[in-house]
């Protein structure tokens, strides 16, 4: 089977790459000329963890390659996945299908037999059916079925979510379309991880509807935090006490500064607005992405409140900016929200983050970015975790406290327990539990 994967961002870089490590011949296209230099001389553009090594080594073995060309890609390719971006468009929500559409009318120009064109891009529903239109306008002799094959990778683990899915969709209206998929993802039936045949709209509204659900879980639990905090209990045995149930599941009941990254914002805003156009308005999403705006900005509060309630003119020493760890993604993370609002109050801040500093220096000014931990702590009047990555979580506290103005630490991810911060001798805040005051 030879593939053409359009688009070498995060979906179709790896996607493309997991496809290759199956056996199939896979060529990556990418408009954008430097970052096609850089694959074909070994650089990955973004972080994730492993994917250097199974790049190279499919490239070694004649499996995978990288072009600018489209039509070189898409000449005798049996499936060609479309993996462009789908951002949000400013102001009303709706995803930008640009990309998509512009890609789609490249590939009528240049099939030349049989071909199942797939979005691996998550849009709209309507989008496949779209797709086939212009398609088939330009090129009413082309032989083609058009498909949708939603990811369901999370940054960081990826490879792995690509390799043993949870399960695999695939929506198309036509049998054939339907057996080169089922034959591309041949290698996973051994591990017996379930496929389902659908239609073009349901698959489209399956991926949409996973993530809406998500995030619903997401801002569900940071609320049940506040109460938490208001009555006394404590949010991570509540999480513990509720996840335990078959029917609720235990992921994503983690408090935390609000939902962020690639996926959940821009498609919980589109599905929102599709749902709007279509008559069928989905308050509950609605009033998700409301809850989760607010929440960000309220975390700085927590971090003044840490302070005894002015930043004026101290230090804040941030740990971690990228939206979650083991990945560099800065797209709408909760600290493009929390740094500038501590800087208009007055503080200076300070940060480091394993991956995510060249990102952010794009996104956020007058940091001071620092090289270490505890290069980022000395001298500061609080720290705050943003991020949990694994250094985080197995801190010095006796060099955090020696370090630090006063030992303060308000910790929005709730990496350490309350009993240890008490015997460290910490102010310590977290959320949906009681507040630790140790200090001297």
């Amino acid at each position: 089977m030879r593939i053409a994967m359009i688009g070498t961002g995060y979906v179709g870089l790896v996607s493309g790459t997991c496809f290759s490590e199956f056996g199939w011949n896979v060529i990556c296209v990418d408009k954008d000329e430097s970052k096609i230099a850089a694959l074909k001389d070994g650089r990955i553009p973004i972080y994730e963890p492993g994917l250097d090594q199974l790049v190279a080594k499919n490239v070694a073995a004649g499996r995978l390659s990288f072009t600018t060309s489209l039509s070189e890609a898409v000449d005798g390719a049996d499936a060609i996945f479309i993996a462009v971006g789908t951002p949000s468009r400013r102001g009303d929500g709706h995803a930008d299908l640009s990309y998509v559409y512009a890609a789609a009318g490249e590939i009528a120009d240049s099939l030349t037999g049989y071909s199942v064109i797939v979005t691996k891009s998550t849009v709209p529903v309507g989008t496949g059916r779209e797709i086939e239109r212009i398609v088939r306008t330009r090129r009413p002799d082309a032989d083609f079925d058009v498909a949708s094959n939603p990811e369901f990778l999370r940054e960081g683990s990826a490879i792995e979510d690509f390799m043993r899915p949870d399960r695999i969709v695939v929506g198309t209206n036509g049998d054939r379309a339907a057996q080169v998929l089922k034959t591309l993802y041949r290698p996973l039936a051994l591990r017996e991880k379930p496929l389902i045949l659908t239609t073009l709209e349901t698959a489209e509204v399956i991926k949409y509807a996973g993530n809406a659900f998500l995030a619903t879980k997401i801002t569900f639990i940071n609320e049940i935090a506040d109460l938490c905090e208001k009555v006394g209990a404590d949010v991570q045995d509540v999480a513990r006490g509720i996840g335990l149930d078959g029917r609720i599941g235990a992921k994503f009941l983690h408090p935390g500064p609000g939902y962020g990254g690639s996926c959940f914002p821009k498609d919980t805003k589109a599905l929102a607005r599709t749902a709007h156009d279509s008559g069928a308005p989905t308050r509950i999403v609605e009033t998700v992405i409301a809850v989760n705006d607010a929440r960000k900005l309220a975390m700085t509060d927590r971090i003044v409140d840490a302070c005894g309630g002015d930043v004026e003119g101290k230090t804040v020493a941030i740990l971690g900016v990228t939206f979650k760890p083991n990945t560099d993604d800065m797209r709408d993370s909760p600290s493009l929200d929390i740094i500038p609002e501590l800087q208009r109050r007055g503080a200076r801040v300070r940060a480091y983050d394993p991956a995510g500093m060249h990102e952010a220096g794009k996104l956020l000014t007058n940091i001071d970015w620092m090289d270490g931990t505890y290069a980022t702590l000395d001298g500061a009047d609080v720290v705050a975790i943003l991020t949990e990555w694994n250094e985080f979580r197995a801190l010095d506290l006796a060099e955090v406290k020696r370090l630090l103005k006063r030992p303060v630490m308000v910790d929005l991810r709730n990496v350490y327990a309350l009993d240890e911060m008490a015997e460290a001798g910490f102010d310590y805040y977290s959320l949906g539990r009681r507040t630790v005051r140790a200090a001297g």
